[in-house]
């Protein structure tokens, strides 16, 4: 079944500007938009030798938002919440050689390099360990992913649908709750590729999952452990690399998650050091919420995965170096 899309109207969308921390679900170098300020105030990049327009980013959200209209009719949908990075500016020709200092508004033209946005289903929601999770759908878009410079071919998206933690704002987000590289030329092939997702992935196996991470804990010499090999994961040879699972976060992340470990409100150790699986994947998609726009899907999955591959180590159903 294809999933049917108006190309026409984008009236029926409002992307409020959100200045509240629950709406941060990633916070690097990002800033809170608005489906105005995209619409109204930025140019649309087009490709170089042929003079045609790229899908825009109101066109991926109000593709996005139909498709999730479509799936999930009857449900509670909340508008989009958009943040972007990497800002791009520029001018009309009429004010070339002006001081930039002296250039007045509507003499700058801009548009964002990255962008990122969720939608999210409050009527579907679980809860795990106390922590409410509505399902929640969204994607990315980076220009930087683009050869502008030639005619215009495959664009590149990656869309999601898992839930997001309404305790802290974190995303999970599984391997079969992600496409990550849609390539569309145009919007209908965008939706199709997106309804293929949103109808494949399953909601009820997602959550298994995740609860299973709470019957699996680590004690604080196996936490200290992990912790030092993920730091000796960096800096190690390829070869030497080939047989380990590749973790996805940075020294600075790794960082991020010691420290929660002993100060997250909701996620730090036990009183003896001890800290489930559930809380320590928590700890890994709270630093992760300080990834660019362009990895921070990549690394959200990669967290999961991360978590289950320790899951299964746990339960002797295969071997992990950063446990062995």
């Amino acid at each position: 079944m294809e999933a049917i899309i108006n190309t026409e109207s984008e009236d029926n969308i409002e992307v409020p500007i959100l200045e509240n921390d629950n709406h941060q679900f990633i916070k690097s170098n990002t800033l809170a938009s608005s489906y105005e300020h995209l619409m109204q105030d930025c140019i649309i990049p087009v490709f170089a030798k042929d003079n045609e327009s790229t899908i825009s980013h109101i066109e991926f959200i109000q593709t996005v938002n139909e498709v999730v209209e479509h799936v999930f009719k009857g449900e509670t949908i909340n508008k989009p919440a958009v943040r972007v990075s990497h800002t791009i500016k520029g001018r009309i020709p009429e004010a070339m050689g002006k001081p930039a200092k002296d250039l007045e508004e509507r003499e700058k033209t801009i548009y964002y390099e990255r962008m990122a946005f969720l939608i999210e289903i409050p009527s579907i929601r679980n809860i795990i360990s106390d922590n409410t999770l509505c399902l929640t759908i969204g994607g990315v878009r980076a220009y930087n992913q683009e050869n502008l410079y030639n005619r215009k071919a495959e664009e590149h998206f990656k869309v999601f649908i898992g839930f997001q933690n309404k305790v802290c704002t974190n995303l999970c987000v599984s391997t079969d709750g992600f496409a990550a590289e849609i390539k569309a030329r145009t919007l209908q092939e965008l939706a199709d590729q997106i309804y293929l997702l949103l109808t494949s992935y399953s909601i009820d196996n997602h959550t298994r999952d995740m609860m299973s991470l709470l019957n699996y804990s680590i004690n604080e010499n196996q936490f200290a452990q992990l912790v030092g090999r993920l730091r000796m994961f960096q800096l190690m040879p390829p070869d030497l690399k080939k047989n380990i699972f590749q973790p996805g976060l940075s020294d600075s992340q790794v960082n991020s998650v010691v420290k929660d470990y002993f100060f997250d409100k909701y996620f730090m150790k036990n009183e003896n050091g001890m800290i489930d699986l559930w809380r320590l994947f928590n700890l890994f998609t709270g630093a992760n919420k300080a990834s660019y726009i362009d990895t921070f899907l990549d690394r959200g999955v990669n967290a999961y995965n991360f978590n289950l591959h320790l899951r299964n180590s746990l339960e002797g159903a295969e071997e992990s170096w950063f446990l062995s």
